[in-house]
C-alpha cells in the first residue's frame, strides 16, 4: 500500500512537473520584450474600452508560444481572468461546423454541391441551394439574428426546426450565389445536414471527429447549459455605462452557428491544425480557405466559414464571433505559421479584433538583418516630413520630383499634428520592379498610417508614401 502512494506520488508530481514544463516552454517561445508589448496591447485596450477581461493565445512557428489573461474574468468577486477559463467564441463556431460538412465529405457521405433538398426538403428552393451557398454565405436564406443584442423570444428555448420554419420558409433575400449576405441561419441548416448524414447529433460528431484528436479537452456547448462558475460572467454595456450581466440566450438559438466555449489554448490548437493540414485531407482545406466567387465573378473575402483576405500584407483566415456577453477574434496566417487568439466577456465591441490585430502587428514585423539601419532612417525621414523638411540626398530624381513644395506642406500640416508615434515597425518585405518594398506600419493613438517605401539597388529611395493604414 506505501509503495502504491508513492508511486502514484511520485506519477502524479511527474505529471504536474510535465504540465508546467510544458506551459513554461509555451511561454519561452517568445521573448520577454515581445511579451511585454503583447501584454501592452491588451491591457491598453481594457483601459480604453472597458473590457473586463480578455485571454489570449499566440502560435508562433507553429507552436503555442504564449497564452495569457488580463483583467476580471467575475467583476462582483474580482475573480482575475486565468488562461484556462473557457469563453464562448460566439460565430467562431461556424469553422467547426464547416469542418464537419467537409469531413462527411471525405466519407462520401455528401458533397459541397450536393442541394439543400437532399437533406431537407421542405425549405425555400431547396432544391437550388447547395451546402457550399450555404457555407459560405451566398444561399439567400434570410439571418435571424442580426442584432447585436438579445431580443425578448430569445430568452426562451427553440428548436433548429422552428427557427428553420420561422427563417427558412420564406422567400430568399437574393437569387442563390449572387450575393454575399452574413446569415445564422446558413449554419443551423448546416448543422442539420451534418447530423442527418453522419446519423449523430452535431456536438458528438464535432467531439469524435475534431476536438478529441486535436486533444482540445475543454470544449462545452452554452446552447444547452451555462458556462461554469469557473469561468468568465458575460457582460454588456448601455451606451458608455458600467459593464452589467448579459442574459442567458435560450437553448436552441445558437446550435450549429454559435455555440462553442473553450480556453484560448483549445481554438490554438485547432489554428495550428490549419497550419499543418493535419485533420482534413489537402483538398478539404483547399476548399476550406480558398474565397468563394460570386456567379458574375466578384469575390467574397469568405471561404466556408472563415474570412479569407489580406491583412498586414499577409494572407489571412479569421473570423470574429458575437454572442451575448461575449466577443471574439481569431486569425490564422497560414503562410508566416502564426495565429492570434483573442476571447473576451463583453459584446457589441471590436475591442478583440483592435487586440488580435495590434499582437498581429508585433509578431508580422520584418526587419532586413542586412541593413539594421533601414527602420532608423524610414523613422528620421518621417520625422521630417512631420515638419516639411527632406534630405533630398536620400532619394532618387523620381521621388524628388513627387516632394514637391505642396506635398511638402500637405505632409506637415497632416502629419505634423498626430505628434510621435507610439509604433513604428516593418511589416512587409518583397522585391518588385527591380527594388526593395518595405512596408511599414505607423501607430498612433487614434489612427494608423502605412509607409511603402521602395529602395533602388544603390540604397536611394524611389518612394516614401504615406497612407491611412486599411
Amino acid at each position: 500500500m506505501r509503495c502504491a502512494i508513492l508511486c502514484s506520488a511520485f506519477r502524479l508530481a511527474t505529471l504536474i512537473l510535465a504540465c508546467s514544463c510544458a506551459r513554461a516552454n509555451a511561454q519561452d517561445q517568445l521573448p520577454a520584450e515581445m511579451q511585454h508589448k503583447i501584454d501592452k496591447v491588451a491591457t491598453d485596450a481594457l483601459a480604453k474600452t472597458g473590457l473586463p477581461s480578455a485571454s489570449v493565445a499566440v502560435v508562433k512557428d507553429g507552436q503555442i508560444a504564449y497564452l495569457h489573461a488580463y483583467g476580471n474574468a467575475r467583476l462582483d468577486t474580482a475573480t482575475p481572468a486565468k488562461p484556462e477559463m473557457r469563453f464562448s467564441i460566439g460565430s467562431i463556431s461556424k469553422q467547426f461546423t464547416a469542418a464537419g460538412i467537409l469531413l462527411l465529405q471525405e466519407q462520401g457521405k455528401l458533397s459541397l454541391d450536393d442541394k439543400v433538398g437532399k437533406f431537407l426538403p421542405g425549405l425555400t428552393r431547396a432544391n437550388e441551394v447547395t451546402i457550399r451557398q450555404l457555407l459560405s454565405h451566398t444561399s439567400g436564406y434570410q439571418d435571424f439574428w442580426p442584432q447585436d443584442y438579445v431580443m425578448p423570444n430569445m430568452l426562451q428555448p427553440v428548436t433548429a426546426e422552428r427557427i428553420l420554419d420561422t427563417w427558412a420558409r420564406k422567400p430568399l433575400d437574393f437569387e442563390p450565389g449572387t450575393k454575399w449576405q452574413y446569415s445564422n441561419t446558413n449554419y443551423v441548416i448546416a448543422g442539420l445536414i451534418v447530423e442527418k448524414a453522419s446519423g449523430k447529433p452535431l456536438l458528438q460528431f464535432l467531439q469524435e471527429k475534431i476536438f478529441t484528436p486535436l486533444n482540445m479537452k475543454s470544449v462545452t456547448d452554452i446552447d444547452r447549459a451555462k458556462l461554469f462558475d469557473t469561468d468568465p460572467i458575460g457582460y454588456l454595456r448601455y451606451a458608455l455605462g458600467p459593464p452589467r450581466p448579459a442574459p442567458k440566450i435560450g437553448s436552441g438559438w445558437l446550435f450549429a452557428a454559435g455555440e462553442l466555449a473553450m480556453p484560448v489554448e483549445d481554438l490554438a490548437k485547432w489554428d495550428i491544425s490549419i497550419i499543418n493540414q493535419k485533420l482534413m485531407k489537402p483538398s478539404s482545406y483547399h476548399d476550406f480557405e480558398t474565397e468563394v466567387l460570386l456567379k458574375d465573378g466578384l469575390g467574397t473575402g469568405y471561404g466556408l466559414g472563415v474570412g479569407v483576405r489580406s491583412e498586414l500584407g499577409h494572407r489571412s483566415l479569421s473570423h470574429g464571433g458575437e454572442v451575448s456577453g461575449f466577443t471574439s477574434e481569431n486569425v490564422v496566417f497560414p503562410d508566416e505559421r502564426v495565429a492570434v487568439v483573442v476571447l473576451t466577456n463583453l459584446d457589441a465591441t471590436d475591442a478583440s479584433g483592435a487586440i488580435a490585430k495590434g499582437i498581429a502587428r508585433l509578431l508580422l514585423a520584418t526587419d532586413d538583418p542586412a541593413t539594421p539601419d533601414k527602420l532608423v532612417q524610414a523613422r528620421k525621414i518621417f520625422e521630417g516630413l512631420q515638419h516639411g523638411t527632406i534630405d533630398r540626398s536620400l532619394f532618387t530624381d523620381n521621388a524628388n520630383f513627387y516632394f514637391n513644395e505642396q506635398a511638402l506642406k500637405d505632409f506637415a500640416s497632416s502629419l505634423g499634428p498626430l505628434g510621435t508615434p507610439e509604433e513604428f515597425i516593418q511589416i512587409h518585405q518583397e522585391l518588385r520592379g527591380g527594388m526593395k518594398l518595405r512596408v511599414y506600419t505607423i501607430k498612433f493613438p487614434k489612427t494608423e498610417l502605412s509607409a511603402p517605401i521602395y529602395e533602388m539597388p544603390d540604397g536611394k529611395l524611389e518612394q516614401y508614401q504615406i497612407a491611412p493604414q486599411n
